[in-house]
């Protein structure tokens, strides 16, 4: 792909997000789901009111700042509701989270070329993530999902772009990126798991280093046996050959990783809880921590006697059991939109509206399936290793076995800490390590459709085609347009997921 068209493609798909997440942003004149807490805390600010919020602050600043704004602009004002304690029109709480929803897709694709080099998979992972169901109804309510993701990413991202710099750029993009894993926490604790994601490739960076560096020692005729260069002898050597950010990780000290990726981002968790407890006096800094664990701690099992919604970690790859945030039924599409009260008695509903947390079935089980295969590439290559070590030794890891390690490394590290919660959960505590199967499955996709083989790049562009199909199919119930009963449960393939 030329960087012509690839900066073509990135602006269309940039603009596929940002139409798909203002189209209607205002249509429920309520509030929906979370947003009875996170556009209330907000407005929270804005009158001075204090609260408890049972997860640190940033989310609700931003949401925050978007109704200052949004209440100063003269148009989209004719709706309005009191509902978040203050007369606000929902495009007021919800337009911030729709402008930054929409850069989600361009900071994957950005990842993407940073681990790749690769125009084609960088814009197939910002396509495939802008074709997701679940990024869309959370990027279209003032809800807090949405900031873990984004800056977490950004930390990511930023990390890899400063692994390709030097000296004083360098240590400016790490400080950056410090910055972005320090926000991701600040929206919710899980948001750690980025920075765990990073810690993880890069201790495996150093272990296979160090394995190499090993047999290297044990072994020097693996250099003649394997016709190494002369290069390699005098330091210039193939484990020091660098295509991508990923092959320079062992140039991070663990001095640079603690200050960079451990103080900094600390740092920014802690200052950005200043103003909130300015506001809220009643607790200190640890105090207010103590509180937030005990709210968690007390919110009882993860079962549907807790909530009917409650969905454990293992449910979330196959999306089992997605979740409705809004649903209201009418009689016709000539009546008001209903926002208030219960649906009508079952059968009576001629038309109905939901809007679901659900995400693109084919694209989450296609990138499920991607992400098993890379591990099947990890797992051959350690079998490799195990026969011929000194062959491992000598040979520097390919470009895309860093990707598949990149990515299985980053989704293990924000789906297992969940294996140990107890709590309630739902399917959407699961987007940060879903996405990584969204750049595994744009991997895959940019392999069939790079092949010689005509028939492997059939599959590419199958599989494409269907998982945008796909999205379009369930494109209503993550807009909350108007359904026919018959039309809603066409789109209902299992009951779990009502």
């Amino acid at each position: 792909m030329t960087k012509k068209w690839f900066s073509i493609g990135m602006v269309g798909v940039f603009f596929l997000s940002l139409a798909l997440r203002f189209w209607g942003l205002g249509r429920f004149n309520t509030l929906v789901f979370d947003e009875v807490y996170f556009a209330t805390f907000g407005n929270n600010y804005l009158i001075h009111k204090p609260f408890f919020n049972a997860h640190p602050p940033l989310s609700q600043y931003i949401i925050g700042i978007g109704i200052w704004i949004g209440s100063h602009i003269p148009f989209w004002q004719e709706q309005v509701n009191g509902l978040a304690g203050s007369l606000l029109t929902p495009w007021s709480y919800r337009w911030i989270n729709a402008l930054t929803g929409s850069f989600i897709p361009l900071v994957v694709a950005a990842i993407a070329y940073q681990i790749s080099h690769r125009r084609s998979f960088a814009f197939l992972a910002g396509l495939f993530t802008a074709c997701d169901g679940i990024f869309l109804v959370e990027s279209r309510y003032a809800l807090n999902n949405i900031y873990i993701v984004i800056f977490g990413l950004l930390g990511q991202w930023l990390l890899l772009l400063a692994l390709e710099k030097e000296s004083k750029k360098r240590t400016f993009w790490l400080v950056c990126s410090g910055i972005g894993f320090g926000a991701s926490a600040a929206t919710k604790w899980n948001g750690l798991w980025f920075l765990l994601g990073a810690y993880f490739i890069w201790i495996t960076a150093w272990l296979i280093r160090l394995v190499q560096a090993f047999y290297l020692a044990k072994n020097k005729q693996v250099l003649d046996e394997f016709n190494v260069s002369d290069s390699y002898r005098d330091g210039n050597s193939k484990l020091n050959a660098v295509q991508t950010p990923l092959q320079k990780l062992t140039q991070l000290n663990v001095f640079q990783m603690l200050f960079f990726l451990g103080i900094i981002p600390a740092f920014i968790y802690s200052v950005i809880w200043i103003p909130h407890l300015q506001l809220d006096k009643r607790f200190d800094f640890i105090k207010v921590h103590q509180e937030i664990l005990k709210f968690h701690l007390q919110l009882g099992g993860n079962t549907p006697d807790v909530h009917p919604y409650c969905a454990a970690w293992y449910k979330w790859p196959l999306m089992t059991r997605p979740m409705a945030y809004y649903y209201q039924t009418a009689l016709s599409l000539n009546e008001p939109l209903p926002v208030m009260g219960p649906p009508l008695p079952p059968g009576t509903a001629k038309v109905i509206y939901d809007v679901h947390a659900m995400g693109n079935p084919f694209l989450w089980w296609f990138g499920l399936a991607s992400l098993l295969f890379l591990v099947g590439i990890i797992v051959w290559q350690f079998v490799k290793f195990l026969v011929k070590p000194k062959r491992f030794s000598a040979a520097p890891i390919c470009v895309d076995t860093w990707i598949a390690l990149f990515l299985v490394l980053n989704y293990l590290a924000n789906l297992l800490p969940w294996v140990e919660v107890t709590r309630c959960a739902f399917i959407y505590h699961y987007m940060p390590a879903v996405v990584f199967t969204f750049l595994a499955i744009a991997w895959f996709v940019d392999q069939c459709i790079r092949s010689y083989h005509l028939y492997l790049r059939a599959v590419g562009v199958t599989i494409t085609f269907i998982i945008l199909v796909a999205f379009v199919f369930w494109m209503p119930i993550y807009l909350g347009l108007p359904l026919s009963p018959d039309a809603y449960k066409l789109r209902m393939w299992f009951n779990s997921w009502i």
